[in-house]
């Protein structure tokens, strides 16, 4: 198996009027290896739509997009929060399973609270 990071989590931030955008904490790296990137990036979109992320309504930004780009925060994804916790902040916390493969959710913490890895 590719060497991959064990571990990626990500302050989701709201960019208003364009979607979200994903904000590494230290010590979270995107893997180099397309495939484990890919995967990873499905493992996001997965855990943002069972935490109730929907695509937004409004036209997004022509540029071309990558998902390394997105995981690494540098691009804004379509996406809106539909619900949420008053007073916490959404976090992507993805792990790797025993069989390799990323799970991830979403976890809101409390404002103010550290952005280290939980």
């Amino acid at each position: 198996m590719p060497e991959t990071p064990e571990r990626y989590v990500a302050r989701v931030v709201d960019v208003p009027d364009a979607g979200i955008r994903l904000d590494p904490v230290a010590g979270s790296a995107v893997p180099g290896e397309p495939t484990e990137v890919n995967l990873l990036g499905l493992a996001v979109a997965l855990a943002l739509g069972s935490a109730q992320y929907e695509h937004h309504p409004e036209p997004r930004d022509a540029a071309l997009q990558t998902v390394e780009a997105l995981l690494a925060g540098e691009a804004v994804m379509p996406w809106r929060a539909t619900g949420g916790v008053a007073g916490t902040v959404p976090y992507v916390v993805c792990e790797r399973t025993a069989s390799g493969h990323y799970g991830c959710r979403v976890q809101h913490r409390p404002e103010g609270e550290a952005a280290g890895p939980a």
